[in-house]
């Protein structure tokens, strides 16, 4: 896993570092998106950092980095997905907030807010405990919006790997 893992720029790791120490284990959260795929191993480019979590840890994550918000958190839709929405830089890194993600069905409705708990996994990342959302769970989330290459790519990703 650590050779799948070397594309991965030191500074992503260094802002998980600071992430890691500043929510220890009392806020429910999971990376997602290209940087919670690439430590799971599967070969995508990682241009930013997606942080999942609940309405409540959107809020708190917000008040733990103040320091570097850009954007605060707010509601936010588009017509695909809507959560608790913010934003952080931090030592230049775009750090993406989204608490009580959901997404539209195809029948136009909306999911309910997104369990983090239920989908996430810890996996070891030099020495830190890295929560991050389930390969299987991401797949699933990225056909509903509509996202088939990132979808196709990781599917290609865990029939590889026998998942």
């Amino acid at each position: 896993m650590l050779r799948e893992r070397c594309c991965i720029e030191r500074r992503y790791i260094d802002v998980l570092r600071k992430i890691c120490e500043r929510l220890k284990d009392d806020v429910i959260w999971a990376l997602t998106g290209s940087l919670g795929h690439a430590l799971q191993g599967v070969p995508v480019g990682v241009h930013d950092v997606d942080i999942q979590t609940d309405r409540e840890g959107a809020y708190e994550i917000e008040r733990r980095f103040s320091e570097f918000v850009v954007r605060r958190v707010r509601f936010s839709s588009t017509d695909k997905i809507r959560s608790h929405f913010g934003e952080l830089r931090i030592d230049g890194v775009k750090v993406e907030i989204m608490g009580d993600v959901q997404k539209r069905l195809p029948d136009g409705g909306w999911e309910e807010p997104v369990d983090v708990e239920k989908h996430r996994k810890f996996i070891q990342v030099e020495g830190m405990r890295v929560p991050v959302l389930k390969l299987e769970y991401e797949y699933r989330a990225y056909l509903i919006l509509g996202r088939k290459e990132r979808a196709e790519i990781l599917e290609r990703y865990m029939c590889k790997k026998g998942g």
